[in-house]
């Protein structure tokens, strides 16, 4: 695709977006039954985007173990700066978190960071782990030299009355730091148990996604621009897919819906993905078998040695009647829908809907996630869309989202800091203790083809067992 034209399209779409905003702000928001919001180092609540982040020095906070932390404060910060930023939460020695949790279920919590440099202290030195409920959160972290703010996002599982967050020191003589926590329940249908295996040789279901610990290392708005979490019904952040787009053809336009989005009754509605992504594509025109790969393809940077739950947000916004839109997805270039029809799902326009795979990396330390023209697109219509993309770290098999070390040897290696050399001795005993965190990652052969997490539908009792799902195949 030709930049200028690119850029052209996207400025529109922006302006029309901007336009559109105060429409749709008055949306509700989501309102979590566990709802803890922390401002960490400070002394005084501070609110960001109408939510109130409470002073952890407050006597009823859940820091448990404030004798070995210092609060430190920016002294010089920006004059635009976000206030949670301009405070930290330093850790010398191991120190937690714990949160009363009223509701069990999936939880999401965000770690928020920004390194600045105040009291002869530079916090991009910091290096250190956080473990989340047992789980090995960031293992060996460093925010480094960026220099914006960093949200670390998690689901994580609760079925006790507490979520505890600890801060470890990576050696003896290094810290930690936070700048702010969030830990509030997740909407019930926000992770969904079960999602499709991709691996081109058989068909399968992955059963037991709850109960992983997921990071969120992309989320994309496709063809639209960012979401901030002030536009979003759970806060969370969608950028732009542009450095993500590697598509050489010119054949990929970008698409801006100004109507209604038709939400369904019976699923997730605007906590799934909100109006700003659904309303927002990047469409194939009709290629009439002229060009060799027509297909659009998405590489995203992962990390190597996990699987991942990737989701794929789709609404037909680009059709004038029902039946016109039939393409393929794949992911890692194995075929993991053929000939989807829109229609044949929501059975109406501008009606969202996604769908979960689950994939191992391929040793490339690159996700790929395409769309493209089947045999039955039609010509002079669209031949494949694509509204949003979503990309989760699932744990490994000792409970870990950074390496191989279980959260337990991590809390016994302090202070000497040098668990690199015990992962061959440690890592038999790493998989023991995650054993009933491995039974959950049972896998049962796929009877029936279909089960889409599905947005609310207006008709009820939607049968969508007619729609065949082919796990075979590789582009």
């Amino acid at each position: 695709m030709e930049e200028t034209n690119s850029h052209r399209i996207h400025t529109f779409s922006l302006l029309i977006l901007t336009f559109s905003l105060f429409s749709t702000l008055a949306l509700s928001r989501f309102s979590p039954t566990d709802n803890h919001l922390i401002s960490c180092g400070s002394t005084v609540d501070t609110t960001v985007d109408n939510r109130r982040f409470i002073s952890d020095s407050n006597p009823n906070s859940p820091l448990l173990s404030s004798a070995q932390t210092i609060p430190l404060t920016n002294q010089s910060p920006s004059p635009y700066s976000i206030q949670i930023y301009n405070s930290a939460r330093i850790f010398k020695k191991p120190s937690k978190y714990a949160f009363e949790i009223k509701e069990p279920g999936t939880h999401m919590v965000r770690l928020h960071f920004h390194a600045f440099v105040s009291s002869n202290l530079d916090l991009s030195d910091a290096q250190f782990h956080v473990l989340v409920n047992g789980y090995v959160a960031l293992s060996n972290f460093s925010v480094g030299k960026v220099r914006d703010f960093v949200v670390k996002e998690f689901f994580i599982w609760a079925d006790s009355d507490k979520i505890v967050i600890n801060f470890v020191p990576a050696k003896k003589g290094n810290y930690g730091f936070v700048n702010a926590i969030e830990v509030i329940s997740a909407p019930k249908d926000l992770i969904a148990d079960v999602g499709f295996l991709v691996n081109g040789n058989k068909d399968e279901k992955f059963v037991g996604l709850t109960k992983q610990a997921l990071e969120t290392v992309h989320r994309i708005n496709i063809g639209g621009p960012k979401v901030t979490p002030f536009n979003d019904t759970v806060w969370r952040t969608w950028i732009p897919d542009y450095e993500f787009f590697k598509s050489s053809n010119d054949l990929s336009k970008l698409m801006y819906f100004g109507g209604r989005i038709h939400y369904q009754i019976g699923g997730a509605s605007r906590e799934v993905g909100p109006d700003f992504v659904y309303k927002t594509a990047r469409v194939i025109t009709d290629t009439n078998g002229a060009v060799l790969n027509p297909n659009m393809t998405w590489e995203f940077p992962v990390d190597e040695g996990y699987k991942y739950l990737v989701r794929m947000h789709f609404c037909d916004i680009a059709s004038i009647s029902l039946g016109l839109i039939h393409f393929n997805v794949y992911v890692n270039g194995y075929l993991a829908y053929e000939d989807l029809d829109l229609s044949s799902i929501t059975y109406t326009l501008a009606s969202p809907f996604y769908v979960d795979f689950v994939v191992d990396d391929d040793s490339s330390g690159v996700l790929r996630v395409s769309v493209g023209p089947t045999n039955k697109t039609m010509a002079y219509g669209v031949d494949g869309i694509l509204n949003g993309v979503e990309i989760m770290k699932m744990n490994n098999s000792v409970g870990s989202l950074g390496g191989k070390i279980c959260a337990g040897m991590v809390l016994k290696s302090w202070p000497r800091g040098n668990i690199g050399v015990l992962v061959p001795f440690v890592a038999g005993l790493c998989l023991l203790l995650s054993l009933a965190l491995v039974m959950h990652r049972r896998t049962v052969g796929m009877r029936n083809p279909v089960s889409w997490s599905k947005l609310p539908t207006e008709v009820r009792g939607v049968d969508l067992n007619h729609v065949n799902l082919h796990l075979s195949g590789k582009a």
